[in-house]
């Protein structure tokens, strides 16, 4: 019975681990738009567009021209 608890603690530990490290986001465009993301968009200086990953989980890019505020929910 003693071995059972101890992979289950684990997994629940891991899991809530990585729900720490999630922060989502919104990004509100100049146009007055507002986009929800799951994590926190990284600016890429190449590019000059920020990425984040939608709510449904696929990538999406946006013009740093077009964004007013990235803020934390």
């Amino acid at each position: 019975m003693r071995t059972s608890i101890i992979p289950a603690l684990l997994v629940v530990f891991g899991l809530g681990a990585l729900t720490g490290c999630a922060n989502p986001s919104v990004i509100t465009l100049n146009d007055g738009r507002e986009i929800q993301t799951l994590d926190q968009p990284k600016y890429d200086d190449e590019s000059g567009f920020y990425e984040y990953e939608q709510l449904d989980g696929n990538p999406g890019k946006v013009n740093k021209d077009q964004v007013r505020t990235v803020r934390e929910l």
